[in-house]
């Protein structure tokens, strides 16, 4: 009795080709394309005015703000040296650096913990606190603006140490509402295999959660983080009378002089600096944002 074996023959690469899935494109990409070409240069528009103006004249600025410096109106770095030597301006970075970055920290921190709580702990009063953080982002800053102020005073926060306590009230909303959605995604399976390996609640979420968070702890910090360092309001209501404690947007605003005069040049030369840092930032966070703010609001 003889038995046959047959051996399997490869597909055609042809077949293969034609296997591939190919990329469709609707017919109205080339619109979108154009559309999304125009905000984007809507949106550079100002960024560029600043640039050309902060190397010009401040006599020039207002007659042709668009027009590019030449012979004339080109002032060179004469703009960012008066503006570096009138306002403060090193030590508004020093401040401005500290309460962003200390800002951010604990906002991160203590919202991802806060976000891990009430979505593994399931009781009516976790719930409570859930829609509480989100009705905080719906609440205007408007509507509680002078009772923050007074409250403030009342407790010492005129400080930079209380602004970033100020920070973590303000921003707590929405970045519980991130992680919240994000953590629900998770898997228990993951954490109930961390138990089983002996780790404490603490060691769980620092060594298993806290790593998977990382694409929304990356869109929280650099939303949180463009905030709080272009943020004028609330520096200016708390601190804006402490001459120690100035931050990068009031500093810019004292360029303006008493009787409304202003040197516009070195307002632009300043705003550059002030936008560089921010910018460098995203450039560098950009990619895990739409990541991460898709996982905080579709999975959950």
């Amino acid at each position: 009795m003889s038995t046959s074996t047959s051996t399997p023959t490869a597909a055609p690469a042809t077949t293969a080709r034609a296997a591939k899935p190919s990329r469709h494109y609707g017919a109205g990409t080339p619109f979108l394309v154009a559309l999304m070409t125009v905000l984007s240069l809507i949106w550079l528009v100002p960024l560029a005015f600043i640039l050309i103006n902060s190397f010009k004249g401040k006599f020039f600025i207002s007659g042709a703000p668009f027009a590019l410096p030449d012979g004339e109106t080109f002032a060179g770095l004469d703009n960012y040296i008066t503006g570096l030597q009138l306002s403060g301006f090193a030590r508004a970075i020093g401040w401005s650096l500290f309460i962003t970055v200390g800002s951010v920290a604990v906002i991160v921190l203590l919202t991802a913990m806060t976000a891990y709580y009430i979505t593994r702990v399931k009781t009516w009063w976790t719930s409570l606190l859930y829609y509480l953080f989100a009705f905080s982002m719906v609440a205007p800053f408007q509507m509680v603006m002078f009772p923050t102020v007074k409250i403030a005073d009342m407790l010492g926060l005129a400080t930079p140490w209380g602004m970033i306590l100020l920070y973590l009230g303000f921003g707590g909303g929405l970045s519980v509402f991130l992680f919240a959605g994000f953590i629900k995604s998770i898997p228990l399976e993951i954490e109930e295999a961390a138990y089983m390996d002996g780790c404490s609640p603490l060691q769980t979420y620092f060594r298993i959660v806290m790593p998977l968070l990382m694409p929304t702890t990356v869109t929280v910090a650099i939303l949180n983080a463009m905030w709080v360092w272009n943020d004028f309001l609330l520096p200016n209501l708390v601190i804006g009378q402490d001459e120690r404690y100035k931050t990068i947007p009031i500093v810019i605003q004292m360029l303006i002089g008493s009787n409304g005069n202003r040197d516009m040049g070195a307002q632009m030369a300043m705003l550059v600096l002030a936008i560089i840092p921010i910018v460098v930032f995203y450039l560098f966070g950009q990619k895990h944002i739409v990541e991460g703010v898709a996982a905080g609001a579709v999975k959950g």
